[in-house]
């Protein structure tokens, strides 16, 4: 039994070749979401400019109404604060009164507030809307690839790992794309909006407000180049730690009946200690970052308030400065400046969402562009199973070049006829059939289905025609009736008992709780072996497909339940091409042809009678289920032990 010690992103071969993942995100959801974006930006634009209106007319107030020393007139004061406008237009717009001007004042601050809480709700919609509904795409498209690669990609690759991707790094994106961009845009708007404020009420200030910036830009950039590689560092470790959870919630029986709750506690603590480890790295690295923000912040808005004050305070501009500055304008840059230099160091938080996203980006497109070794012609016809004839023609196969399973594998399987595939563990018995599912491709040879070879129809017909039973019944949560019906999602309830009956189900099923409607549990949990078998026997009669697989079928079940097992077998497959692997040779000797496989290759072919009389591997595989261990040759024996040293080495 092998465990899963790998030290590396198991995606990062995926991520490391994903081309400008975010580009990708914008250019191939953001199109079919261009509505919700346009919502989102324009509702921000406005709502931020709304919100410098309250500050602006304050200062424009103070000037005019409230500044007892020197009144400037209304229109003169608000043209001089709000860029593009005039003093013509101003007092245009403006009543000639001072309590006019009061009152006009409270209605413009009253409606900035009142329609920018309108466009505020817009905002919130449009971002929200654009980033559900590229989460929800790029989640289920993400999902369709993944389980359309071939099986070979799963060999290496863990539950947890992969539901990290479909979850966390899905979800990580909906936040940048929500939040992260909300926040973008609104920070964006308010900075420029102000900067275009603050030089039209004195310029020179303006430049000593916009000292920080540099500072700040070039802190972000070096922030970038340490943190990126840091969260990709985390999204790994976040992979590793669902990975070992998945495992061990999927294994708790065999860890309660091994007494080994202490040993993985501390492999959940081992794995839980990594992600610590890099969240925290690049947690420190984060709570460096913002604090020093904050500090080249904070030195603009005092430089700022330091030469402004001095300036009010003089009556004329300090040292090489020139011109007025009102004490309104004054109160104006300073309400401001805040609102300026505050969202400078905010946009270090929204880089550090863009790397999160970034990252999380890399895997989910690394993951789509995976190539699949399954190459399916988009035009390929569908298959049409007349005869059922099958025919293995020196098929040979590897998972990679450095090792082949199974070599030169010929046969002919008539239409109705059942073969059976017998041979010690590893002989590639089961690779053999899930060629012929198309769950890998050849590399040598072909597969014909009444003359037509298997890459040259679609995979769904291959797939449609075709009916596997595995030992390993996967019962999905839910009831009996919809596992039953699974594949087959248009049959009635009258020809889903009736699949249950000939699978020698409908007794058990009658007599559970809530009959067909029970609910089965997690992977069939509450149900016995033989009865998650049965209801797998009566999904492949309910499906009546031409072709029938059937992989150790009754492996793992008692003999009595091996026998009502056995009578739904004989029902199913009837008149149908049928193919079986069995370890228990006596539910195959009444094949029509019998196949032995020893380390990928065909051994031996025939009939049982002829087999046991040949005296080859089959006869003593026979001999070994007979109890006649005694009579088995010694060089068998020696076989066996390398065959199983083999084995437990690859395991």
């Amino acid at each position: 039994m092998s465990i899963h010690t790998d030290e590396d992103d198991p995606f990062e071969e995926q991520r490391e070749n994903a081309d400008n993942p975010m580009r990708r995100l914008f250019v191939e959801y953001g199109g079919e979401n261009r509505f919700a974006f346009v919502v989102g930006v324009v509702s921000s634009l406005f709502a931020r400019i709304l919100n410098l209106l309250p500050p602006i007319i304050l200062g424009v107030a103070l000037d005019s109404l409230i500044n007892t020393n020197k009144k400037i007139p209304y229109s003169e004061a608000l043209s001089g604060q709000v860029p593009f406008l005039s003093a013509s237009m101003a007092q245009g717009i403006t009543p000639g009164t001072e309590i006019g001007q009061f009152w006009f004042s409270v209605v413009v601050i009253a409606l900035a507030f009142g329609v920018g809480a309108m466009f505020h709700w817009g905002r919130n919609w449009g971002w929200n809307s654009f980033a559900q509904n590229i989460q929800h795409s790029i989640r289920t498209d993400t999902y369709d690839k993944m389980q359309r690669l071939d099986m070979e990609f799963f060999s290496d690759k863990q539950t947890g790992e992969m539901m990290s991707i479909l979850s966390n790094d899905v979800n990580r994106l909906e936040r940048f794309l929500n939040d992260g961009m909300n926040s973008a845009f609104r920070l964006g708007v308010m900075v420029v909006a102000i900067a275009a404020i603050l030089f039209t009420i004195n310029w020179q200030l303006a430049l000593v407000a916009m000292v920080p910036v540099p500072l700040i830009a070039a802190f972000t950039y070096k922030f970038i180049q340490i943190i990126q590689p840091k969260y990709s560092d985390v999204r790994s470790s976040v992979g590793k730690v669902n990975s070992r959870l998945e495992n061990n919630l999927g294994g708790i029986q065999v860890i309660k009946t091994s007494n080994t709750e202490s040993f993985e506690s501390d492999r959940v603590d081992d794995v839980s200690n990594d992600y610590f480890g890099a969240n925290w790295d690049a947690i420190v690295t984060r709570i460096k970052f913002f604090p020093s923000l904050q500090i080249l912040s904070g030195l603009g808005f005092a430089l700022t308030f330091i030469v402004g004050g001095l300036w009010v305070f003089n009556g004329e501009g300090p040292w090489f400065f020139s011109g007025n500055l009102e004490a309104g304008e004054f109160v104006t840059f300073m309400l401001l400046t805040q609102r300026f230099i505050w969202p400078m160091a905010q946009f270090g938080s929204i880089i550090n969402m863009y790397q999160r996203a970034y990252a999380s980006s890399a895997r989910i497109f690394g993951l789509m562009d995976e190539p699949s070794r399954i190459q399916e012609d988009p035009d390929a016809k569908d298959l049409d199973v007349t005869e059922g004839e099958v025919v293995y023609d020196h098929v040979t196969f590897g998972y990679d070049e450095s090792e082949t399973i199974v070599e030169d594998i010929t046969f002919e399987v008539e239409g109705g006829d059942t073969l059976a595939l017998v041979g010690p563990t590893g002989a590639g018995k089961s690779t053999v059939l899930k060629l012929l599912l198309r769950m890998y491709d050849v590399n040598e040879g072909a597969i014909r289905i009444d003359g037509t070879d298997i890459r040259d129809v679609s995979l769904p017909s291959i797939r449609r025609n075709i009916g596997y039973v595995s030992q390993n019944t996967f019962l999905f949560y839910g009831t009996v009736k919809e596992n039953i019906e699974y594949g087959t999602f248009d049959a009635t309830d009258a020809e889903i008992e009736a699949a249950a009956k000939a699978a020698e189900a409908h007794e058990f099923i009658t007599n559970l709780p809530d009959g067909y409607d029970t609910k089965v549990g997690e992977r069939g949990v509450k149900l016995s072996g033989g009865q998650r078998q049965r209801i797998s026997i009566a999904r492949a009669i309910l499906k009546d497909p031409e072709i029938l697989i059937l992989d150790e079928a009754t492996s793992d079940v008692d003999t009595e339940t091996e026998m009502l097992i056995q009578r739904s077998l004989d029902k199913l497959t009837e008149n149908r091409t049928t193919f079986a692997i069995a370890h228990r040779l006596s539910t195959i000797k009444d094949a029509d042809k019998i196949v032995v496989l020893e380390g990928g290759k065909i051994v031996e072919r025939g009939r049982h009678d002829q087999l046991i009389g040949n005296d080859g591997l089959y006869a003593h595989l026979w001999g070994v289920q007979a109890g006649e261990i005694d009579e088995l040759p010694q060089e068998f024996i020696d076989r066996a032990a390398r065959r199983t040293a083999r084995t437990d080495a690859n395991d």
